[in-house]
């Protein structure tokens, strides 16, 4: 038990050094004016909403069988959550530079704060839209509340694991920040967003499953409308992917702490 004590210390401090960045960032953002940390919500949950009225309106509803306000909140709702949080991650140590002087603050707590900021905000724009929908009629209660979770979770896990491989490198390599953006545009072409994997032909599958979120985003849709289409999705893959992505962004993070001290 003795040797529990240090680490269940470092865990207490840990997570009220979060907690207080956690703070920092929503008044630093957000204000105290206004409707202050709602916008927090309010800015995923007005995007997604949007699109999904052009989709319902322009697309007669359904396509292929498939419920078209279901498919736009999924697709639109996943694609904010992973890539928010990595644009949260460019330069977030630059950004907090001044408190990371203080000794209990380390360059990942930073990190921490924004991804932790950014999936709260998704994940509740997501699940007030989605209660909206169905109140109104618009789509269906979720199938599997489980996979629901579960798809929200690796998506997630993987713009979490992304933030940290753009946000050191773009600390260090200016061109990282320049070089992500044409990036993230063609990741946004063959996210999903706008199509499910059994409507492309076999070999553009194979392809395309490439692409670690796809499978989550295929997960996430089997759970709200799965007996509609045959979801194609690998587990095992994304978790390997996401893990490894994970380890090497916890690795370039403790370089980039190494070289700030070093200042």
């Amino acid at each position: 038990m003795k040797n529990i004590e240090p680490l269940r210390h470092s865990f207490a401090v840990q997570r009220r050094v979060v907690g207080s960045l956690l703070m920092r960032e929503i008044l630093t953002r957000y204000g105290r004016y206004n409707i202050g940390f709602l916008w927090l919500f309010a800015e995923p949950a007005m995007f997604t909403l949007i699109i999904t009225l052009i989709w319902h309106y322009t697309r007669a509803g359904r396509i292929s069988g498939i419920p078209i306000t279901a498919l736009a909140i999924t697709g639109y709702s996943s694609l904010l959550l992973w890539r928010n949080i990595v644009n949260r991650g460019k330069h977030a140590v630059s950004s907090n530079n001044a408190v990371l002087y203080h000794r209990n603050i380390k360059i990942l707590d930073v990190f921490l704060s924004r991804i932790l900021l950014e999936i709260a905000g998704a994940v509740t724009s997501f699940f007030v839209l989605s209660i909206l929908f169905i109140y109104i009629g618009w789509m269906n209660p979720p199938e599997n509340m489980l996979k629901v979770i579960s798809g929200l979770f690796l998506l997630a896990w993987f713009g979490a694991s992304l933030s940290l491989i753009i946000g050191s490198l773009s600390e260090r390599f200016e061109f990282v920040d320049r070089l992500w953006r044409p990036i993230s545009y063609i990741l946004f072409l063959f996210s999903g967003v706008a199509y499910i994997v059994e409507w492309l032909p076999l070999d553009s599958q194979k392809i395309i499953l490439l692409l670690p979120m796809i499978h989550g985003l295929e997960l996430l849709r089997d759970g709200y409308f799965g007996s509609c289409f045959t979801a194609h999705y690998d587990l095992f893959y994304i978790s390997m992917c996401n893990l490894c992505l994970t380890l090497l962004g916890l690795l370039l993070v403790k370089v980039a702490g190494r070289r700030i001290e070093a200042e």
